[in-house]
């Protein structure tokens, strides 16, 4: 069983419900990782505070951002204005961050949960900036090259948010074992590979 990870700043999932259905998702993964994080399913909420299922004051959470992929500054996390230009002081835009929103689900799904939530645009905006490619390789094709998966998304965010240095590779672990799993499987794009020899 994989060490949990004890994170200060609380990871909201928003999951689309299409991607529940995906063999490869990680966002299940990744809230029984995290010691403060929850996974909602489902299109729109009301607000933060609903999708949370808590009071919560939206001006300390902020959003992984679907755009700005050429973001520059110090990755991994890099935080952004409402026009995608990287804001020139990145420590106050990352001070007092309680809580973090995340979009799960392919390109067009996690574009589909940002424009039916409009509470969304009043959090802070932050882009990951990916030092490599996804470890997904050829199990699930992304529509971007810099494109990663959920858990390695907030694995970077946390890795720039938490005080832990080692915070990023507890949350990989469980994820290099799926991946692994899926392989040994014959798994290609979350589906079983028909092709591989009984």
């Amino acid at each position: 069983m994989s060490e949990t990870v004890d994170n200060k700043v609380t990871v909201l999932v928003l999951q689309h419900p299409q991607e529940q259905d995906h063999v490869l998702g990680t966002a299940g993964l990744l809230c029984r990782t995290l010691a403060h994080a929850k996974l909602v399913v489902g299109l729109s909420w009301r607000n933060l505070g609903h999708a949370l299922g808590e009071p919560v004051e939206a001006r300390d959470w902020g959003v992984l951002y679907l755009g700005s992929a050429h973001a520059t500054g110090q990755g991994p996390l890099v935080a952004v204005d409402r026009k995608g230009e990287t804001l020139p002081n990145q420590k106050m835009a990352l001070s007092g961050l309680t809580g973090l929103v995340v979009l799960d689900g392919n390109w067009a799904q996690a574009k589909a949960l940002w424009w039916r939530n409009a509470w969304l645009t009043k959090l802070r905006r932050f882009v990951i900036v990916p030092d490599g490619p996804s470890l997904y390789g050829s199990l699930r094709k992304e529509a971007r090259p810099d494109a990663v998966s959920t858990l390695e998304a907030v694995a970077l965010a946390l890795s720039a948010l938490e005080e832990a240095p080692n915070v990023r590779e507890k949350l990989l672990a469980p994820f290099r074992e799926l991946i692994a799993k899926a392989r040994a499987a014959g798994l290609q794009g979350g589906k079983r590979d028909r092709r591989r020899r009984r």
